[in-house]
Parts: structure tokens; C-alpha cells; sequence
């Protein structure tokens, strides 16, 4: 069966998820300093120390779940197997979530993260593109599931 757009679209961001969480959540745990400079984390002066622990916590998570199921689910839905269907569907409900924890803590709690004003915009605009991407994504498996063996 052939591939179609929605497919790719699906996988290609897949790909560039585990690339951008590979660099900004797995290294900041051997380098957080790094990832830091990069501007992929968070500096204890935005976020306070209780917040550096708390991403990186996140990044814990990410490395030793998210990641391993988006890639899981890359290579299972190439394959067209069940197995790949699942595993997206399930970073996919973590592609919904964890930004909608994020944009609550940066907009509701405002007063106890201080951000600079180009983290607010581009947060604004990234955690709910990655949202409806999970939301869209879940939409895409659940209409296509019968595709998979």
C-alpha cells in the first residue's frame, strides 16, 4: 500500500522531534550548561532552581520514554506493523501534553517564571503547533489503523 502524504508528514515530524529532544533534553542531562547556550533549556535565572530540576526531570522522562516510542513508532509504521501504531499513538498523547503543561506554567504562573520576551513568543506560537500535531497525528493512526498488522 502506498504511502501517502499524511503519512510523511506524520513521520518526517516524527524525525525532527527526536532530533530537536536528542539535543535538548537528553544532552542537558550530561550538559545542561550546553543546552543552556543553545537556548534549548531554560537558565536557572528564567526558571530557578527548582525549575532547572524539573526540566531536567522532563528530560529524564523524555529520553527514557519519548524518544525510544517515536522511534519505535517511525520504524513500526514504515513497517506497516501494529506494534509502530501503538508506539506513536502513545508519544503522540505526550506530544499533546507535555506542552500544555508548559504553556500553563509560562502563562498562568507568570509571576514565578521570567522568561525573556522572545521565549513567550516563540512559545506561543512551537507548544501549540506540537499539540495539534499530536492531536491531528492521534486523528491519522485512528482513521488508518486498519493499515497495520
Amino acid at each position: 500500500m502506498i504511502k501517502g502524504f499524511g503519512f510523511w508528514v506524520l513521520i518526517s515530524i516524527a524525525i525532527i522531534l527526536v532530533i530537536m529532544f536528542l539535543l535538548g533534553q537528553t544532552l542537558s542531562l550530561f550538559n545542561y550548561e550546553l543546552t543552556v547556550a543553545w537556548g534549548l533549556q531554560e537558565s536557572s535565572e528564567e526558571v530557578g532552581d527548582v525549575g532547572v530540576a524539573f526540566l531536567k526531570g522532563y528530560a529524564f522522562g523524555d529520553t527514557i520514554f519519548y524518544i525510544p516510542l517515536l522511534v519505535l513508532g517511525i520504524i513500526g509504521l514504515i513497517k506497516r506493523r501494529k506494534w509502530g501504531l501503538y508506539s506513536m499513538f502513545g508519544a503522540l498523547t505526550i506530544s499533546v501534553y507535555w506542552p500544555a503543561t508548559i504553556l500553563y506554567a509560562i502563562f498562568i504562573e507568570r509571576t514565578a517564571i521570567t522568561l525573556t520576551p522572545d521565549k513567550y513568543i516563540s512559545f506561543s506560537i512551537l507548544l501549540p503547533l506540537i499539540m495539534v500535531y499530536g492531536l491531528l497525528g492521534m486523528l491519522y493512526l485512528y482513521r488508518h489503523k486498519k493499515e497495520y498488522n
